[in-house]
């Protein structure tokens, strides 16, 4: 019995048994040559599948197959189907036969799992391919031709494909498996606060505006004119009841001289600016707490 080489070790040589027969040596190394490269990484149906598909198609195909959800935000799966994607497209190109595309999805597929598993270095890695394709390539000392899966041309090609696309970038597969990365935040969960129906004139005042009754009370207050002409009502008491033609003819700011209206004025500007710095300043405490708060949550985060 020959000695041979599997994705999984060597087959050990040996004499040949007492009492076997050429035939009965023949099947069994057949049985052992069929185990190369098996299982098969695509089954034929879904390799005739894939034949049947454009590139975006072949993409989204191997996708499903190989069960890849997370191509938006992981690179590794990215990273994996590219490079199976690639080789299936490659392999068109050789117009390899069913058979062919099988053996060689599944060798694309062993040299990735030897260095994830394995830990292969590169120098084990091109030592295994060379065994390998031993024997599913050309071999003239096989004793049947039929087992040569790939001629010469195509072995060659093969070799040179995954010097290209694997071995040229081997560091940066043996970086992709063993390096961990870490998880950066690009977006954080923020509340947005929306402004109420209208019930009135205006919409309900937003969290760093004010409210209607201080708006209407300092910011649009009546009139100085309308204020005094209510303050001399309140004065006169009884006169309220005088006929209205009484109080026309009568002048509201008689018996008050500049002084006294500049006074009133100052006196009431006060007061105004007086509220509205407090109410500013209640405000703004009011904001600096809430975006302390939201610091301290963000660096929690």
């Amino acid at each position: 019995m020959s000695q041979g080489t599997t994705p999984w070790g060597s087959t050990p040589a040996g004499s040949t048994p007492a009492g076997t027969t050429p035939e009965s040596e023949r099947d069994t190394e057949f049985q052992e040559h069929e185990q190369i490269l098996s299982p098969d990484f695509l089954s034929v149906a879904q390799i005739n599948d894939l034949l049947t598909e454009d590139i975006d198609g072949v993409q989204e195909k191997l996708r499903i197959f190989l069960n890849f959800k997370n191509l938006e935000t992981c690179l590794k799966d990215a990273i994996l189907l590219d490079y199976y994607v690639s080789g299936f497209l490659w392999a068109r190109r050789m117009d390899f036969s069913v058979i062919q595309y099988s053996k060689f999805m599944t060798l694309l597929a062993m040299l990735l799992q030897n260095l994830k598993t394995l830990h292969m270095s590169l120098e084990d890695s091109i030592k295994w391919l060379g065994e390998v394709m031993a024997e599913i390539g050309p071999n003239r000392s096989q004793k049947n031709d039929e087992w040569g899966i790939f001629d010469v041309k195509q072995a060659n090609a093969i070799i040179d494909y995954i010097k290209i696309s694997l071995f040229q970038h081997y560091k940066l597969y043996e970086f992709m498996f063993y390096s961990a990365r870490e998880e950066i935040v690009i977006g954080t969960e923020q509340v947005i606060e929306v402004v109420k129906p209208a019930g009135g004139p205006f919409p309900e005042p937003l969290e760093e505006g004010i409210s209607f009754d201080i708006y209407s009370t300092f910011i649009e207050p009546p009139t100085t004119l309308d204020r005094e002409m209510k303050g001399l009502d309140q004065e006169q008491g009884p006169e309220e009841s005088q006929p209205e033609t009484d109080t026309s003819d009568v002048d509201p700011l008689f018996g008050f001289t500049i002084e006294d209206v500049k006074s009133v004025l100052d006196q009431v500007t006060d007061d105004i600016l007086i509220c509205i710095q407090t109410e500013i300043n209640e405000k703004l405490q009011i904001q600096e707490e809430a975006f302390n708060a939201r610091i301290e949550k963000l660096k929690k985060a």
